[in-house]
């Protein structure tokens, strides 16, 4: 199990790098968090939802992703609650409160998930969430230190030396364990180092003199790797960038319920782009692209573009045909209404939506969650015609197109299943669109026909060569520094252990 002295300092990388490095040996690996909170999800071939970093740890296996990896998911609605997402569909809306009440019934679930992932794969790996040393929640905990026991597992702890702390992070949440959960700590792992790791060899013997334990490794800085990050709390690194010149700028919404950011992941990685996530309503106006991301609390959400003035800036930008692209609830957003009449999302029954796509939406209680193939139905800026993907589809909004209006995308496929349906929405003059499908920026084809089109609406011809967005090599070279900078015969050697035991 990796556990964290916070949240951020690297314990899902260090999962996604273990998966990937131990399924390089030939073994079965799995990742498995029982509980995760974040507005960064995905969906398994099954249909079910759970948390983006799972799916990716996942991929990074060499496995399909399942919902075992993650039992319970969080996302927060605003009002001090939670959609409660458990084996992979919604399960309750709850104040926190509400939700530790039944801190039973869901170790229950988690523990059960757990042994049928244990059953099945050579090698589980588990990751924690913030810290396990939360002592106003020990109680209550399903996913630090409660998951190694029920798994009996060696635990590794990180911390981020980058943030500052390092010593009193590491030291000071190993003497707030329970002696018991202490002793399950079998290393430690400093991550972010920038420079000579070689300058921290008097650290490392401090922290194994001070704790009895082994430093595992340094890790070097990596950067920004072509790897979802697990939630929001990421995008602190991502927010100051600015525009430069000879690239394009492309602008993401920054929503307070913003969801499934990392659909512009793949933007990020070309070198003709920079992608900011933007607050200030004036940027809109000379931006390449604007896209209005998902967003777990739409009709919130809508109301934040509304007081902020981004409604104005949106619509000043599609009089004067200048490309908008919304994703999920951004693309509900961009229509005449959304309603609400059981308030499934919120006390509000309605909302004027931007009025810039023929559109409407009602929320349903039925939650869509879906792994879909997909395909282009007409050239747009964003793609041209016929161009296949895969995507998944995550929301309770059904859209409704008004007559005339031309479709983004064909389904085909559901969750396994062969079918013909519509999605999306064009303009009348192609310039704002919208779908319900996130992923679709995987696609190369697709990714380099929109930034080839919008170089060429600056009356430019594209230069740039064009980036295959590979998840699989960025895993391989995560393993490759892992490999170089941990202990990883150490780490074989607990479970091997523990195998023989």
């Amino acid at each position: 199990m990796v556990v964290g002295t916070a949240s951020d300092v690297g314990k899902s990388l260090l999962v996604t790098g273990l998966c990937r490095h131990f399924a390089e040996r030939g073994l079965s690996v799995a990742p498995f968090k029982a509980q995760n909170m974040s507005l960064n999800a995905a969906v398994t071939p099954q249909g079910h939802e759970i948390g983006r970093a799972q799916w990716v740890q996942a991929e990074a296996a060499g496995v399909a992703p399942h919902v075992d990896m993650n039992p319970i998911l969080l996302k927060p609605e605003g009002d001090m609650r939670s959609q409660v997402v458990v084996m992979g569909k919604p399960w309750a809306r709850l104040a926190p409160r509400d939700y530790y009440a039944r801190h039973e019934q869901l170790s229950e679930v988690v523990a059960s998930a757990l042994d049928r992932l244990r059953r099945r794969h050579d090698l589980v790996i588990l990751e924690g969430a913030g810290s396990p040393a939360e002592l106003n929640l020990t109680g209550r905990d399903v996913v630090n230190m409660a998951a190694a026991r029920m798994a009996d597992a060696s635990v590794i702890l990180v911390g981020d030396i980058e943030r500052g702390g390092i010593f009193a992070s590491l030291l000071g949440t190993l003497d707030l364990l329970e002696p018991s959960d202490r002793a399950r700590i079998k290393g430690l792992v400093v991550n972010k180092f920038r420079g000579d790791p070689r300058l921290f060899d008097e650290g490392v013997r401090i922290l194994e003199a001070r704790s009895g334990l082994p430093v595992l490794g340094v890790l070097p800085h990596l950067g920004e790797l072509a790897i979802a990050d697990e939630d929001s709390i990421a995008l602190a690194r991502r927010r100051h960038r600015e525009r430069q010149v000879n690239h394009l700028d492309l602008c993401v919404i920054r929503c307070p319920y913003m969801s499934n950011f990392e659909d512009v992941l793949p933007l990020e990685h070309e070198t003709d782009v920079v992608v900011r996530f933007i607050d200030d309503p004036a940027v809109v106006e000379d931006a390449d692209l604007v896209i209005l991301p998902g967003s777990k609390n739409t009709l919130s959400d809508l109301s934040f573009i509304r007081k902020s003035g981004f409604d104005l800036a949106l619509q000043k930008r599609a009089a004067a045909a200048r490309p908008i692209l919304g994703i999920c609830g951004g693309f509900q957003m961009l229509g005449r209404t959304i309603l609400d009449p059981d308030q499934i999302e919120s006390e509000q029954t309605q909302a004027e939506g931007l009025g810039l796509l023929a559109i409407s939406t009602r929320f349903q209680a039925q939650k869509t969650s879906a792994s879909v193939r997909a395909s282009a139905c007409h050239e747009s800026f964003l793609s041209p015609s016929g161009v296949q993907l895969q995507a998944y589809e995550i929301h309770m909004g059904e859209v409704t197109r008004e007559p005339g209006v031309l479709p983004l995308f064909a389904v085909h496929e559901r969750n396994g299943t062969n079918l013909t349906l519509s999605d999306g929405a064009m303009s009348a003059d192609r310039n704002v669109l919208g779908s319900l499908l996130h992923g679709c920026l995987t696609n190369d084809t697709l990714r380099n026909h929109l930034l080839t089109t919008l170089w060429a609406r600056r009356g430019q011809t594209r230069s740039a060569v064009p980036t295959r967005f590979s998840p699989a090599s960025a895993y391989a070279s995560l393993a490759a520094a892992f490999a170089t900078h941990l202990d990883l015969k150490r780490v074989a050697s607990w479970f091997e252990q523990a195998e023989h035991s």
